[in-house]
């Protein structure tokens, strides 16, 4: 199974930033154990602050993938464009926050991203991304 994970703007500072948000632990070091704990699937990891380079990993990875997992970070609640792209590709799509944005500020309640999105995992720190993972796995079979 091949799985894409691409992560949007700051989070490449997860561990760093707000560490009572995100938690003191990398995003990259997360996804290394991720990774090597998920052997049989082969990953892409992808992570850019500029919303058209997110769209252009979708755009690259969303007909391939069997699954994509998105934190598309601020641009979730603005990106109108990136529910686009998501709605023109293949691959079923699992929109991840680390933290719990519906118990966090009102605009983080509203996700411009969700409906395009086959799921949403939110709330259990890194581990959401784990979560969206085996989201992915328990889906049928490409035929």
């Amino acid at each position: 199974m091949r799985i894409a994970i691409i992560n949007g703007p700051n989070l490449n500072l997860v561990g760093r930033r707000e560490p009572d948000i995100y938690g003191h632990e990398s995003l990259d070091a997360y996804l290394e154990r991720l990774t090597q704990a998920y052997a049989d699937v082969d990953f892409t990891l992808y992570q850019s602050n500029h919303e058209g380079d997110l769209i252009d990993e979708l755009q690259r990875v969303g007909f391939d993938a069997d699954g994509i997992v998105l934190n598309a970070g601020a641009y979730t609640h603005t990106s109108i464009a990136i529910a686009d792209a998501i709605r023109a590709i293949t691959a079923p799509v699992v929109e991840v926050h680390i933290s719990d944005v519906m118990s966090r500020e009102p605009y983080r309640r509203v996700s411009m991203i969700r409906d395009a999105c086959a799921t949403m995992i939110a709330g259990y720190g890194l581990d959401s991304y784990r979560r969206a993972v085996d989201w992915l796995l328990a889906l049928p079979a490409k035929s």
